[in-house]
């Protein structure tokens, strides 16, 4: 394909405007053709960032216009599935923001969907793959120049979250992409889930009681513990400690300026994800830009997605019981086995 691919972007919220701004001043390759927003004012806003992008209230418009040679999904989870079922009909490839879908029902039907269309065409945003101090984690533990991977320590802090934030996000919109990541780091399977609450923080909102401590278990023995933290106050934290059989690695530490001054040592700490991950999300976007390109998903797959859905249900589940969580998961279809 020599000229750009034209991308329709449904969803002109948060991240659906970030990745608009992206598109069009970080990748190569591509251009936002569509905007699809149902909300005059998000898509008047968005258009203005997408020069010569034509607006669409809904994705059937767009997709009947021919304007769209591939789709980015930013809408909230439960428009998803609807949307990449359309998708899918219309034989374009498409990144859809995690999750794939919320439930692993409707997360298996676009899995269904997509075999049955006989290509690849959908890839998950879990963009922490696309980091690279995880990159650079994951090949540590692959080489085993530490010696085999034992445990890891993750944390994910926010400083605050807004007050649309219920306890089952803690799982499904926080450690969603822990369940994605960890069993990518560490070469396994998830095998079961697990909730422990230590001391509520009393600055927490009334509606939730966190932090949690997430224990999941996998298949080859590797015991992981997630920190969700979404009251701290300082800042946005997402960091992990690899703990080897003769090492120890750590991602995610605050880099930049340090300052010593007045008997105090200060480094500034991210905001937001959209300061912590924007490389990654960056190389995400170019990855599928160019993989769409040349008519292949270059990053996590539907049942990638499928995955997760099954490991974020067992993780809401084990909020409100006590030990462990099973995660049954299928063997992988041989049409994702082979990529």
């Amino acid at each position: 394909m020599s000229q750009d691919l034209r991308i329709a972007v449904v969803g002109a919220g948060m991240m659906g405007a970030d990745h608009i701004r992206r598109i069009t001043t970080a990748i190569t390759g591509a251009t936002v053709s569509a905007v699809v927003e149902p909300d005059a004012a998000r898509r008047g806003a968005a258009l203005a960032d997408a020069p010569g992008a034509q607006g669409f209230t809904d994705l059937d418009g767009v997709l009947a216009s021919g304007l769209a040679d591939a789709v980015l999904i930013a809408t909230p989870g439960q428009f998803h599935e609807e949307a990449l079922l359309a998708v899918l009909a219309a034989g374009l490839p498409v990144l859809c923001e995690k999750p794939l879908t919320k439930e692993p029902e409707s997360s298996w039907r676009v899995v269904e969907a997509e075999m049955a269309g006989g290509k690849q065409l959908i890839q998950v945003g879990f963009m922490r793959r696309f980091d690279r101090e995880y990159e650079q984690l994951r090949a540590l533990i692959a080489d085993r120049a530490a010696g085999e991977l034992v445990m890891l320590h993750a944390r994910h802090r926010n400083a605050s979250v807004p007050a649309s934030y219920v306890q089952s996000m803690l799982i499904n919109d926080s450690v969603v992409h822990e369940f994605d990541v960890v069993p990518w780091l560490a070469g396994g399977v998830v095998r079961s889930v697990e909730v422990k609450y230590p001391r509520r923080n009393s600055g927490a909102p009334e509606r939730l009681r966190e932090p949690i401590l997430v224990i999941m278990e996998l298949d080859n023995g590797v015991l992981v513990d997630v920190e969700m933290n979404v009251s701290i106050g300082f800042g946005y934290q997402v960091s992990t400690e690899a703990v080897f059989e003769q090492g120890v690695a750590r991602i995610g530490e605050p880099s930049g300026l340090q300052l010593f001054q007045a008997g105090r040592f200060a480094v500034a700490e991210h905001a937001d994800y959209t300061t912590r991950f924007r490389e990654a999300y960056d190389r995400q976007v170019q990855a599928w830009v160019d993989g769409a390109r040349r008519g292949v998903v270059a990053g996590p797959s539907a049942f990638d997605g499928y995955k997760v859905a099954v490991c974020c249900a067992a993780g809401v589940e084990a909020l409100d019981k006590e030990g462990p969580v099973t995660v049954d998961l299928p063997v992988t279809p041989a049409f994702y086995a082979e990529r």
